[in-house]
């Protein structure tokens, strides 16, 4: 059953735990913990789709909503010391090295998305290449998001003084099961003074009940699984005959969309963004351009 948390870092609370717990649950993995068959998905697979948290694509919809990257402010060599740390430093050391990027002035949004996610790949990459267990993955995996945990918990999210608080609804879509990432992305839009919720493994009745009740300025759905084009159109489409706001822009992202850049244009999404952070970016001037469209109509 889904469930809708907002806002802010109860979203992370909500959902941490063991990262591959479904493919055991789906008998896909054997009892201690072991690889068995893991059908089309390959770890990296599983952690680009469950733990990193990026609505990823190289162009939006149009030329004059294309953001500019964002700039790291964590120097690469200190992230990628500290990816190395996960396999075998326990989650209390681990934040005691995020505390003093914290202390330096790294922003959250920093720590999850030029720390965090480049540490969850880089355990991927290692299991492949035969350099450490399943275990170790896990227990990794584990690690990292006791941190994430820790630092929402330390870090609450700063209450804009925004008039008229945007509102988004961020939502993997119905049947990918890959929902952490979502989490994430919700934190971090709550943190821009959004007024936030995700929802975790909703089904499409779940998913369209909650737009058409309530009145969201954007809509966000996350893509890790593989599926017909033609079953993300009606989603999309689906959305917008029921929003409660006649306005509502939908933007899609996620492993999919990142491996088929044209895949936004071709379902008809308003857009996407290179990663969490530029998708607040996106997001805003998304609401903002369907402002100015019901500006203009009057």
């Amino acid at each position: 059953m889904a469930f809708v948390i907002g806002t802010g870092s109860a979203a992370l609370r909500k959902v941490i735990g063991d990262p591959f717990s479904r493919l055991k649950r789906r008998g896909r993995l054997h009892s201690d913990g072991s690889p068995g068959s893991l059908e089309n998905e390959s770890i990296s697979t599983i952690i680009e789709g469950e733990i990193i948290p990026r609505l990823l694509m190289a162009h939006s919809a149009e030329p004059t909503e294309r953001l500019k990257p964002r700039t790291s402010e964590i120097d690469p060599f200190d992230a990628n010391r500290f990816a190395a740390l996960p396999l075998h430093a326990e989650a209390a050391e681990l934040l005691e090295v995020v505390q003093t990027y914290l202390d330096d002035g790294a922003s959250v949004d920093a720590i999850y998305i030029d720390v965090i996610a480049p540490a969850a790949r880089k355990l991927g990459e290692l299991w492949e290449a035969d350099e450490c267990d399943f275990v170790d993955v896990t227990m990794g995996l584990w690690r990292l998001q006791e941190v994430m945990r820790e630092v929402a918990v330390r870090s609450p999210p700063v209450v804009s003084a925004m008039s008229s608080p945007r509102s988004i609804l961020i939502s993997p879509l119905p049947g990918d099961q890959h929902s952490f990432g979502a989490t994430m992305l919700e934190d971090i839009f709550a943190r821009a003074g959004w007024c936030s919720e995700v929802m975790v493994e909703p089904g499409r009745g779940d998913l369209l009940k909650r737009v058409g009740e309530k009145s969201f300025d954007v809509v966000g759905l996350t893509i890790s699984r593989d599926c017909p084009s033609a079953a993300i159109s009606h989603i999309i489409s689906a959305l917008r005959s029921v929003a409660a706001n006649p306005n509502t822009r939908v933007m899609i992202g996620g492993r999919v969309v990142n491996e088929n850049p044209d895949l936004v244009a071709e379902v008809g999404a308003d857009g996407t963004a290179q990663d969490a952070s530029a998708a607040v970016q996106m997001a805003e001037v998304l609401v903002q351009n369907a402002l100015s469209s019901i500006h203009c109509t009057r």
